[in-house]
């Protein structure tokens, strides 16, 4: 019986790897994967997912209007399809997460969705938010807070390390914009006022330039 699986986590933990690597798996095995990524997810290729450790695998883009169920219905026609895989599910609309179950419950193929739980403000997207209402199964991939405490939020920083209450709710950035915290450290950041701090990445004296879409849609 195929199952709804929602990942989720903070920025920078690896969900766009694990992804991949699953992905490889079912071909390894002779199955055929079907990958999904939202078109507005332009930091390579359209129509490319890459984790930042560099894999990378093609994917069929999306947009809001999408239908991901009679999309993948049509697949069959030509092919079999065993799993499909979504990359950035945050930026799924609540219809298409309600397709996403009716790929596993009509079509009995298991779907697994990858993407953060909560936007810079601490607020659920609407993907995220429907995701955690309707998988069967939500699995968290985990990370560290500079603190060395889980971090299960991200906060927007300017220059100099401070909290970005407002702004586009879509934006690219990685380390130097976006920092992973616990929900403790992101109140600290958020409403106290605390300055942020950065971490380099292993072997670099510097601030990753590896960019990272994060933040909600864009609201009418």
């Amino acid at each position: 019986m195929a199952k709804f699986y929602f990942y989720y986590s903070a920025m920078n933990a690896g969900k766009t790897t694990v992804l991949l690597q699953s992905a490889y798996n079912y071909r390894e095995r002779g199955m055929t994967p079907l990958l999904f990524t939202p078109r507005l997810d332009d930091r390579y290729k359209i129509g490319v997912i890459k984790s930042r450790i560099g894999l990378e695998a093609k994917a069929m883009c999306f947009d809001d209007e999408d239908d991901l169920y009679e999309y993948t219905k049509r697949q069959l026609q030509d092919r079999a399809v065993h799993a499909v895989l979504v990359d950035e599910a945050q930026f799924l609309s609540k219809q298409q997460v309600y397709q996403l179950g009716e790929i596993v419950d009509r079509l009995n193929i298991p779907v697994l969705a990858y993407g953060l739980r909560t936007d810079f403000q601490g607020e659920l997207f609407e993907g995220s938010r429907y995701l955690l209402a309707w998988a069967d199964n939500l699995k968290e991939i985990k990370t560290v807070c500079h603190t060395g405490t889980k971090a299960t939020m991200v906060v927007r920083v300017d220059d100099n390390g401070y909290a970005l209450k407002e702004g586009a709710q879509v934006e690219i950035g990685g380390n130097e914009r976006y920092v992973s915290v616990s929900r403790k450290e992101f109140k600290d950041v958020f409403y106290g006022g605390k300055r942020i701090k950065f971490i380099d990445p292993p072997g670099s004296d510097a601030p990753t330039e590896q960019g990272e879409l994060i933040g909600a849609k864009e609201k009418p």
